[in-house]
């Protein structure tokens, strides 16, 4: 039993370590990211942890590094390749209304927006996808001021969307009554050319 153990400690990397915080946050926010009950929650012994890390503070501070490097490759590489700018922002809100951890993770970090490690990573999300946002708006004709005020508006969307999620008061729809609401936020912010 001791090697198995032994053999499950050394095939963990920090990836692993990381990837396990981040699902916590998502489900229980900042709060309860604890070092222990990471280690129960994988099945391993809390000293394993320090083989990759110092502190939970260090935990912290690689997984938000982690989940904010992803939620920048993810950008440019999922609505960076689209080239017209009205199709980007349409992707834009289909892709943010389907759950998944990196929404679930931006939901949390938001409750938690206070925290000094969570802070800089928000302020960082944030003016990155409000850049990506009013660019699209731009190359469909607005000015740069008025592209910056649709895009802070689209973003507020998101942002409510998740904190509705969140406080679980987002109506139970149907698929179908949920692409008519995604469709009309789409033809209510997205103007056509």
């Amino acid at each position: 039993m001791s090697d198995l153990l032994t053999n499950k400690r050394s095939t963990l990397s920090a990836a692993d370590w990381e990837q396990e915080a981040l699902h916590v946050i998502a489900e229980q926010g900042i709060g309860a990211l604890a070092v222990e009950p990471l280690a129960r929650r994988m099945g391993i012994t809390k000293g394993s942890f320090y083989w990759h890390f110092s502190s939970r503070e260090s935990l912290l501070e690689q997984s938000l590094e982690s989940w904010e490097g992803h939620d920048a490759r993810n950008l440019a590489s999922s609505l960076g390749a689209i080239t017209d700018p009205r199709e980007r922002l349409i992707s834009f809100f289909r892709r943010v209304s389907r759950e998944g951890l990196t929404h679930e993770v931006y939901s949390a970090l938001c409750a938690a927006a206070d925290h000094p490690q969570v802070k800089p990573v928000l302020d960082r999300v944030a003016e990155r996808r409000m850049a990506h946002i009013a660019q699209a708006f731009e190359e469909l004709g607005m000015p740069s001021e008025t592209a910056e005020h649709h895009a802070r508006l689209t973003y507020s969307v998101y942002l409510g969307f998740l904190q509705l999620q969140r406080q679980s008061q987002v109506p139970s729809l149907s698929s179908r009554q949920f692409e008519a609401y995604l469709d009309h936020v789409i033809e209510t912010l997205i103007p056509r050319r």
